[in-house]
């Protein structure tokens, strides 16, 4: 195990072992105070990112109350918002994702989040909850993931990283950046790869990401990125409960004429282009002007137990919004008006499988999405005290699609009315240190291509879009010195017409809507510096936090074929979860970072006959910022993941067929590292 990175630095960065800053955010154009913030959001920075471990998003995401992100192998990413998974046999779905104000979810509603490199993040602000009034269709929330960028002018940054760990981790990742007066380059690249926990189970991944920002004029700045990610994972598949208690290390074995995993050799490879450009000019004082143009083109392969699954995508889209602002001396407030459209074209081939290799022909279809949405937003702000947000979507999705084998179908489109989703909410500051907020917004979520034509190849046009209305309440509370924050928010959300996945006899996959839900919930989110940052005392900061989801969810006039389950839990969905952590720091920037998660059991069926077990998560990092040898300052760090060895499934197979539920998470393992900072 061996982590080795070196950073260099045009000038000092500046102390802020005394300070602790107000929490910034920007979810609806304009930046604002979390304090202030209207919806349930949360903002992840790099100082809470690099506490966990670098290999993946999922540690990091899991502190955030209401979040729930899965990796059931590594590089397997699922995530969901505020409950359900049911959509999610893998991938992320009715989230949406924008990446440096980007659209990284594509007009067929997939989201490749595994294609990113961790280094690739700067900070992540989570709005949970639908958001289809400014951004388009999702019925869960949306996630907006910001670059590291440099902000000191005629700065640089120069970091080079190579980590090791359990299981054969190995990771490099080399990041360069340079700002002049008016122009900046930043580069990441990284390499990581595993030979993860179960059999069947390694991944590589190669990340190369380019991004620049030229201010051409005193107004105007142009912004690019660019990214290439070439990703591979193997797929062990599921266990049931017998195998799983047995040896979780196995992968899913052969069973009659089925072949096994390892046989199929099933697995992902999927290599991702991803670009886009971003105009800002501020025309007056008053009044500005925003345009993005995004591509991306995505090869995705996948060998499974029963096909061989091929896609070609391509997308193609753009982003725009004027904005008109006005402060005065009691009231201040900025309207936007915008639109957001893309196309994605997608040729599906489905071939038998063969050990690895696609054979005879099983299916070859070509289907094309476009999104289109016009959007409205204004803010007001009162006193500085009452912030009001009112904004409306109007959303329209359609696809054609054309079949060739092994019937020729020449194309047809389906195309869904127009949908108007609209969002009112309200802040209000009761003093400095308090505020309470209200919103109500409607969530809207078509399905994706990948549910339209899922692994049965039948094209499903009667599949159509799930919507809900969303109510929640919250407050939030800090101490002017910011050493104490609580959030608290509670919500309904009564979704309708639920996007639902249902398994033929023969593992194959396909799509209804079958009734709704009922979603009550709390989120909670405390943080104390018990001990404020200091440098005059032995421990010179400890710093204590608390996130816990209460997730009250129930189906709501669904039905399973004949059976109803009204009433039942939501699948996929635990009741309690609580993460608790505790930083130390000490003299010679010494720190210790402990965190503990338990998760309250999950069921794992609609019909609420099988559930995974609750468990709890430990892991620790302690390192040391400051050896110096000669000039030379080093980091030592090391740390340990579930310390408790307990046996789990991190990302569960649904209604699984076969009773193949479990995809068993690595059991205690350790990593440690040597940073060098010149």
């Amino acid at each position: 195990m061996l982590a080795l990175s070196s950073t260099v630095f045009g000038q000092s960065a500046p102390d802020t072992s005394k300070t602790l800053k107000e929490v910034i955010i920007k979810p609806y154009f304009s930046a604002q105070p979390l304090m202030r913030a209207t919806g349930a959001a949360a903002a992840l920075d790099l100082r809470a990112i690099e506490l966990q471990p670098n290999q993946s998003l999922v540690s990091a995401m899991n502190t955030v109350p209401g979040v729930r992100m899965e990796e059931r192998s590594p590089g397997s990413y699922r995530l969901s918002l505020r409950g359900s998974l049911l959509r999610s046999p893998f991938g992320i779905r009715n989230v949406k994702i924008y990446f440096d104000d980007l659209p990284l979810t594509d007009a067929g509603g997939n989201s490749y989040l595994n294609a990113l490199d961790l280094s690739a993040a700067g900070n992540i602000t989570i709005l949970k909850g639908p958001q289809s009034s400014i951004y388009g269709a999702n019925s869960g929330g949306v996630v907006l993931i910001s670059p590291q960028q440099l902000t000191a002018p005629d700065s640089s940054r120069l970091g080079f990283s190579l980590t090791g760990g359990s299981y054969g981790l190995f990771r490099e990742n080399l990041s360069l950046g340079k700002k002049w007066k008016n122009y900046q380059l930043n580069l990441t690249q990284s390499y990581q790869r595993s030979d993860g926990y179960r059999d069947h189970s390694g991944m590589k991944r190669k990340y190369i990401q380019l991004n620049q920002q030229w201010d051409y004029h005193p107004n105007a700045s142009l912004r690019a990125l660019v990214f290439y990610s070439d990703l591979h994972y193997d797929t062990p598949g599921g266990l049931t409960s017998a195998l799983y208690s047995q040896n979780p290390k196995l992968s899913r074995p052969g069973a009659g004429a089925i072949k096994s995993a390892i046989d199929q050799q099933a697995g992902i490879y999927s290599k991702t282009v991803f670009g886009g450009i971003t105009n800002s000019w501020q025309i007056s004082s008053g009044f500005k002007h925003v345009l993005s143009v995004f591509t991306s083109y995505t090869d995705f392969k996948n060998p499974f137990i029963t096909n061989y699954e091929h896609r070609k995508e391509f997308t193609l889209g753009l982003r725009s919004y004027v904005e008109y602002s006005k402060s005065g001396e009691n009231v201040n407030w900025n309207a936007n008006v915008g639109l957001e459209s893309a196309k994605t074209a997608t040729d599906y081939i489905n071939s038998d499988n063969s050990y690895g290799s696609a054979t005879n022909l099983q299916a070859s279809d070509k289907l094309n999405a476009a999104t289109n949405f016009g959007f409205a937003h204004l803010n007001v702000d009162i006193f500085r005290r009452l912030l009001a947000e009112l904004s409306v979507s109007a959303n329209g999705y359609k696809y054609n699609y054309e079949s060739f084998f092994p019937v020729s179908i020449a194309k047809k489109s389906n195309s869904f009315d127009v949908q108007f989703m609209p969002r009112a909410a309200l802040s209000y500051l009761i003093d400095k240190n308090l505020s309470a907020r209200i919103a109500v917004s409607k969530g809207y979520s078509p399905p994706t291509l990948s549910e339209i034509r899922a692994s049965d190849n039948v094209i499903n046009v009667n599949l159509q879009p799930e919507k809900g209305w969303n109510y929640e309440t919250g407050f939030r509370y800090h101490t002017t010195d910011q050493r104490i924050t609580a959030d608290v928010t509670g919500f309904y959300y009564h979704l309708e017409n639920a996007i639902v996945r249902r398994l033929n006899e023969n593992d194959t996959e396909y799509f209804i809507n079958a009734g709704g839900t009922k979603q009550w919930g709390l989120e909670t989110s405390v943080s104390a510096w018990i001990i404020k940052l200091n440098t005059s005392h032995f421990v010179q900061g400890l710093l204590l936090s608390n996130a816990y989801t209460l997730s009250r969810f129930k189906f709501d006039n669904y039905f399973d074929r004949s059976v109803n389950l009204s009433g039942k839990d939501l699948t996929g969905v635990p009741k309690n979860v609580v993460v608790s952590s505790l930083e130390v720091r000490l003299p010679k920037a010494l720190y210790a970072f402990v965190q503990h998660t338990y998760t309250s059991r999950i069921p794992l069926t609609d019909a609420n006959t099988v559930y995974a077990a609750k468990y709890n998560l430990l892991q620790a990092k302690v390192g040391c910022r400051l050896i110096k040898i000669g000039r030379i300052p080093f980091e030592l760090f090391a740390g340990a993941d579930n310390l408790l060895n307990e046996k789990y499934s991190l990302g569960n197979d649904l209604n699984a067929a076969g009773g193949r539920y479990f995809n068993a998470a690595a059991s205690r393992n350790f990593y440690g590292g040597l940073a060098m900072h010149l």
